[in-house]
């Protein structure tokens, strides 16, 4: 979970170093993650929703109970966009709930998580020309 307060800086433009205080834990859990699927039922947006988590940078870091509170928040989503009355207090508990997940831009910066899309490499008979390709692409 992130922290509170404003967003902060990307770490480029940070100054400073992290302390070992700072440094996160890091277990070593053997095994793959298995990602449920969307369930048929939900309202064509909150299947939409929960496959862009899968699609997302952030989803690399997600364990099975993220994935389940994930399934549990598409749930609440459809339940909110199929009701003739939708509750403004589940739609913020839905908010919330979509931020513990990292879905915005926002919240990743407070868990420090910066996803950098790339382009898809170019298929090349040589992968050695893809290299040199993107070596002369970032010198200019």
């Amino acid at each position: 979970m992130g922290t509170r307060g404003p967003v902060p800086k990307r770490s480029t433009a940070q100054a400073g170093h992290r302390t070992s205080a700072e440094q996160p834990d890091r277990p070593q859990v053997p095994g793959e993650i298995h990602r449920p699927s969307a369930a048929g039922h939900w309202h064509r947006q909150a299947r939409a929703w929960y496959r862009s988590l899968g699609q997302s940078g952030q989803s690399r870091y997600y364990e099975p109970s993220d994935w389940q509170q994930a399934r549990v928040l598409a749930e609440m989503l459809s339940q909110l966009l199929l009701s003739p009355k939708p509750s403004s207090e589940m739609f913020k508990a839905w908010l919330a709930g979509a931020e513990q997940l990292g879905s915005t831009e926002g919240a990743r910066r407070r868990m420090r998580i910066e996803v950098q899309r790339v382009p898809d490499e170019p298929a090349t008979e040589d992968g050695k020309v893809a290299v040199m390709d993107r070596y002369r692409q970032a010198l200019g």
